[in-house]
């Protein structure tokens, strides 16, 4: 297997950040995404991604199986949330692992959730997404979305062997379309794909990542 290169490794923060100016756009406003509203919040920030990346999203879908499309969880995601939920599986790791030290803390909280810092989802360059059918009805991929490695017993990995062979099959298809489109894998979360921030720049080779941090703006 190759190797994971896990969120909090210093070669990711180290990417240079050379923001495109690219707006959040409303997934909402494409009638060809279906979004799912199990982390819908009030602001509809978990609705929103850079507009590439939205295109980027519209392409790989084409790429999918006749009868298959995706299913949205969850896109832009305020860096308080992110910071609110990184410190929060810290947290449950600490208390059910009392003697690891912090370093080690970090680097296992950082294989479910990226430090707030260089965070893809508050970039607005990362998706959480599923495959379901055309009426709706998700189909088997081994775990649920955001399931962590222990309470999935690591079947969150992309390329974990113990999933049933139509959950592999399944992710084999997500992950066709989606590399065709020219999105990278967190490859400890199966459903978590971007493009254009420091990880997909330091997967692809890219001399900097083309998304920093953004706000999402409320709207009048």
């Amino acid at each position: 297997m190759s190797e994971i290169i896990i969120m909090s490794d210093p070669r990711v923060s180290a990417i240079p950040v050379e923001e495109s100016g690219e707006p959040l756009v409303d997934l909402r406003a494409y009638p060809e995404l279906l979004l799912d509203r199990r982390l819908a919040d009030p602001a509809g920030a978990y609705a929103h991604l850079r507009q590439g990346l939205a295109e980027r999203l519209l392409a790989a879908q084409k790429l999918l199986p006749h009868g298959l499309r995706f299913l949205v969880v969850e896109g832009y995601r305020p860096y308080t949330l992110q910071e609110q939920y990184f410190t929060a599986y810290a947290g449950r790791l600490r208390d059910a692992n009392p003697d690891w030290p912090e370093d080690h803390l970090y680097v296992q909280t950082s294989r479910s959730l990226s430090p707030p810092h260089i965070a893809p989802h508050v970039c607005g360059a990362a998706v959480d997404l599923t495959l379901c059918t055309a009426a709706g009805d998700e189909l088997p991929m081994g775990t649920e979305v955001n399931a962590s490695p222990e309470e999935s017993d690591d079947a969150c990995y992309t390329a974990a062997a113990n999933v049933s062979a139509e959950a592999r099959a399944n992710r084999e298809i997500l992950s066709s379309a989606l590399t065709g489109a020219g999105f990278v894998n967190y490859p400890t979360e199966w459903w978590h794909w971007s493009y254009g921030d420091r990880y997909w720049a330091l997967n692809t080779g890219a001399a900097a990542a083309r998304y920093a941090h953004v706000n999402l703006l409320p709207t009048d």
